[in-house]
């Protein structure tokens, strides 16, 4: 067994033994482990991974959202963390419909302001508690959030694009 396989090892048992009820799935895919939580249990799992001596997970890398239209629920949002001290990788993804709320980790990791900013922008996902949750991508009165899978390939037809679809 490699030392890579060990550590994850201790990722799996450690989340699933304080998380149990919370933890959807795991999976671990060239030796790096996914955890599928509950929504509700975000902030309590990030805060154990922040602060466990064993975990140490300092660095929040990135949070992206993922659109899987026509299931339900609609989006993924995924957090890749990263354990400076310990050299780990670890993947967080939890399940959000269509006009559902989803927690904030800003208040864990204040790298995650801007991240939750730019799913927010092209995806539409609110965070609940961000401090300061607005587009930064599109202006502000844009219609649409351009990396959902409806959003027309051209965008709407309007006064700067007549090329686009009509609104719905």
């Amino acid at each position: 067994m490699s030392d890579t396989i060990q550590q994850d090892s201790v990722l799996i048992r450690k989340v699933k033994d304080k998380f149990g009820q919370s933890v959807i799935d795991t999976a671990v895919f060239r030796d790096e482990v996914t955890h599928v939580i509950k929504k509700e249990s975000l902030l309590h799992v990030s805060r154990f991974l922040r602060d466990n001596p064993e975990m140490q997970f300092n660095f929040l890398v990135d949070v992206v959202g993922v659109d899987y239209l026509p299931q339900r629920p609609r989006f993924e949002v995924v957090y890749h963390l990263y354990s400076i001290p310990k050299k780990h990788r670890l993947r967080l993804k939890i399940k959000v419909d269509e006009n559902e709320n989803c927690p904030s980790v800003t208040s864990v990791w204040k790298s995650a302001d801007w991240a939750e900013r730019e799913v927010f922008d092209m995806f539409g996902i609110v965070f609940d508690n961000h401090p300061s949750l607005k587009r930064i991508y599109m202006p502000e009165d844009w219609d649409g959030f351009p990396l959902r899978k409806d959003y027309p390939l051209r965008g709407y037809k309007d006064q700067y694009n007549p090329y686009g679809e009509e609104k719905p």
